[in-house]
């Protein structure tokens, strides 16, 4: 499920015609290297990964919403970051996906 939600985030990023091309491009990949972590997460931590995709899927519909509201991206970001905070020995690139693609929806300028 944690998958399908990550590509279904995806599609709403390709989407989103006021984000520069190169802007999507980066996110979709940062979405792409994050699926395969989340799904190993997954293996073991069924929820958190649930929890885990939830949370990029609320950040990215945050990200490309028309409207901009900083301060709910600016939570969600750091809800994201808290989530992965105990994977960090186990799951050190979770963690680093997750720093990236934080990274990515703060440079869309928000």
């Amino acid at each position: 499920m944690s998958e399908e939600r990550i590509e279904q985030t995806k599609s709403v990023v390709d989407a989103a015609g006021h984000i520069p091309a190169d802007k999507k491009a980066a996110l979709s990949a940062a979405l792409s290297k994050l699926k395969p972590e989340v799904a190993q997460i997954s293996q073991t931590h069924r929820e958190h990964a649930e929890s885990i995709a939830r949370l990029v899927e609320a950040s990215a519909h945050e990200a490309t919403r028309p409207e901009k509201r900083p301060e709910n991206l600016n939570r969600l970001s750091n809800e994201l970051r808290q989530s992965v905070e105990n994977f960090e020995g186990s799951h050190p690139r979770l963690v680093a996906f997750v720093t990236e693609y934080s990274a990515l929806l703060s440079a869309l300028g928000i």
